[in-house]
């Protein structure tokens, strides 16, 4: 026993050795790509280059399968690498367009107002935020009435109201929103506006450190040459850009948001209603019903009024929730009444009309559940 002892001590010093190692590669590796963020911010390049990460996955994992190391291994890790070398690649960015003026960002304190007003600074433009004081003042008047750029980044519930009294705004001044709706604030802005308009959504949270590999949809409004140079800016942020009507839009919001975040309610309520001890339920949940359970719990740590607005703001989609309500009924009698070939005959119908994407969400979704396994995710650990 003793022999194996000493075996396993001298293995184990050769491991932690190696892993201290990994610690003086990955140090050597973050002062290489801050140099890489560096040389892109002056020449203007992305910092995210999809064809450059995908020729470099691509050849770690040859390398990995030629000496015996899991490909699966090699990306997962090079992945999560590359994520966290894009961060630190992006404290400067470089100004598209130097010229530009004022950028007004209208609710610039807020959570995502304030992860634009972080972009357009380490880009080197001139940023002003002004808030609701500064209207009572007069101060948000003189600020608006020289602004370059006005990109409006308030609740959702009072966007119409704010964008209706911005008729200050100079004639050649771009006007953008980022709300999570788009028909009626673009509207709005082409009604209050004669100038430059466009709708932006920002598809993330303001919990993201930035705009690398997030996706950005722009609904065009008016003079959409005059605010190119803004859809570049985004690119070399990080964004992916999804051109998009802002009914098309709305129309997906439904489904994404609305239909999502009142189920998320429902449930929520419902857990509360039936009150279980929270701590036991994820003892007893596989990494999946922790992952799902955790989306419940993320929802209600959040303000309430802004998912209140997201789910109120449009009457149409209360029929599309109506309906949603109908299918569970229909569900909930096939139970009832003990269909279980029922059941099965509409799974089976369902699961044909998502196709191969069902089966992509299968195998994508095991390295989600993997990761959730590691560390024993969401479980109390005390």
């Amino acid at each position: 026993m003793a022999d194996f002892s000493q075996q396993l001590n001298t293995l184990r010093e050769g491991i932690d050795e190696l892993d201290s190692q990994l610690v003086e590669l990955l140090a050597k590796r973050s002062a290489l790509t801050t140099q890489v963020g560096q040389i892109k911010a002056e020449a203007g390049m992305p910092v995210y280059v999809p064809e450059r990460e995908k020729a470099l996955i691509t050849s770690r994992r040859a390398q990995a399968e030629a000496q015996g190391v899991s490909p699966d291994l090699t990306e997962d890790l090079l992945r999560r690498i590359m994520r966290e070398s894009y961060h630190t690649q992006n404290n400067r960015y470089r100004c598209v367009n130097p010229s530009l003026g004022q950028v007004v960002v209208i609710g610039g304190a807020g959570a995502l107002g304030k992860v634009f007003v972080g972009l357009f600074e380490r880009s080197g433009y001139q940023v002003t935020v002004v808030e609701q004081e500064d209207w009572q003042s007069g101060d948000a008047q003189q600020t608006l009435s020289q602004a370059a750029l006005v990109i409006v980044a308030v609740p959702i519930n009072v966007t119409e109201h704010v964008i209706a009294q911005l008729t200050m705004l100079p004639e050649d001044c771009i006007l953008a929103d980022i709300t999570s709706i788009k028909d009626k604030p673009l509207k709005a802005m082409l009604e209050a506006h004669q100038g430059p308009v466009v709708g932006l959504h920002p598809m993330f949270g303001p919990d993201a450190p930035g705009m690398i590999k997030q996706v950005v949809v722009v609904c065009d409004g008016r003079q959409q040459q005059r605010y190119r140079w803004l859809i570049d800016q985004m690119r070399i942020w990080g964004a992916t850009i999804h051109q998009s009507t802002s009914q098309e839009h709305d129309k997906a919001m439904a489904y994404i948001q609305v239909m999502r975040h009142f189920n998320t309610f429902v449930y929520g309520a419902h857990l509360k209603g039936e009150n279980p001890d929270l701590e036991s339920l994820t003892m007893f949940s596989s990494p999946i019903y922790r992952l799902e359970l955790a989306m419940v719990g993320r929802l209600f740590a959040q303000a309430p009024a802004l998912y209140a607005d997201i789910i109120f703001n449009n009457p149409d989609n209360f029929a599309l929730l109506r309906r949603f309500y109908d299918r569970f009924g229909l569900a909930l009698t096939l139970l009832e009444q003990g269909d279980k070939d029922a059941f099965i005959a509409q799974f089976s119908d369902i699961g044909q009309w998502f196709g191969e994407y069902a089966k992509t969400c299968l195998v994508d979704s095991k390295q989600l559940l993997l990761k959730a396994d590691d560390g024993q995710l969401l479980r109390n650990k005390t």
